[in-house]
């Protein structure tokens, strides 16, 4: 068997990126009569006809979207490997790191994070967004270079994760509310009212499954969708906000929290990256930055 021609695979990487032989073409600097005969190889080789007429355009096969994200993290780990290492110089990069997160992480650990890369890289910046839900496109497509959260089962498995540090939930209420006036047992807790946190507008959470197992059920009088508006409405009022210890320590500041009065598993917050990152130096730098200022010393 004759070994594979790596030639083909920045070849096939174009033409799926482009999606036209002569933008492909004009990418590598071939003439298209070059490039049509490389796809002519390309179709041979994997038995598939990649891109096929449609219309004044090519449209790719299902094979070939299939193809595609693994081609480009194979061409980029091929040109990794055949390219001198360079040492990263933070105080001379010059670039913007996009950060997804849910609510919380950046008022937390926002601050050190900025305060680290601001004194490393002055001419990097970090863009934060919110993450509204478990979607893996944004970093398989590059629009977010870096994601925060609880891997959970449904998690693609191309990602690559690192844990940054463990939480657990407590509850939080308002200074001067009337259950603070002594220890939040389990039945003071599901006499409460209480704001339930769901992104997916749902009745019921993890909260109320584990106290549906103790044969309880607590009272949710309104249901927000994230950890910061929770606590805004439990601030002000005699509602009560279940949420992440770390996650939420900014945003808690003034109020009183406690302990659960029933047993929760604590869960792991990791750091969620796609793949083809893992050679990029500059990429490496930011988690390790990130690692740190979660109070994680195992930078990378």
């Amino acid at each position: 068997m004759n070994p594979p021609d790596l030639n083909l695979l920045i070849t096939l990487d174009a033409l799926l990126a482009e999606g036209s032989v002569a933008r492909a073409a004009r990418r590598l600097r071939l003439s298209p009569s070059a490039m049509s005969r490389a796809l002519a190889r390309l179709r041979e080789t994997t038995g598939d006809p990649l891109l096929v007429r449609a219309g004044r355009g090519l449209v790719p096969t299902p094979r070939a979207l299939e193809l595609r994200d693994r081609v480009s993290v194979l061409r980029r780990e091929v040109q990794a490997v055949l390219s001198p290492a360079h040492v990263l110089d933070p105080a001379r990069l010059v670039r913007t790191f996009t950060l997804r997160s849910s609510d919380g992480f950046a008022d937390t650990f926002g601050p050190a994070l900025l305060a680290r890369i601001g004194e490393q890289a002055p001419g990097v910046r970090l863009r934060f967004i919110q993450k509204a839900d478990k979607d893996s496109a944004p970093l398989r497509e590059g629009a977010v270079d870096l994601e925060t959260g609880v891997v959970g089962d449904s998690a693609s498995p191309e990602l690559r994760t690192r844990a940054l540090f463990q939480d657990r939930y407590i509850g939080a209420m308002r200074a001067g509310h009337p259950l603070g006036k002594a220890n939040v047992t389990l039945a003071r807790f599901v006499a409460g009212r209480h704001a339930l946190v769901s992104r997916r507008g749902l009745d019921t959470g993890p909260i109320d499954d584990a106290l549906k197992r103790l044969g309880r059920e607590r009272e949710i009088a309104t249901i927000a969708g994230g950890f910061s508006t929770a606590l805004a409405l439990a601030r002000g009022s005699d509602l009560i906000a279940t949420v992440p210890e770390r996650h939420t320590g900014a945003m808690r500041e003034g109020m009183r929290s406690f302990p659960l009065p029933f047993a929760m598993p604590p869960f792991t917050v990791s750091m969620i990256w796609h793949p083809r990152m893992d050679g990029d130096t500059a990429h490496r730098w930011l988690r390790g930055c990130v690692m740190q200022a979660c109070g994680n010393p195992a930078a990378e």
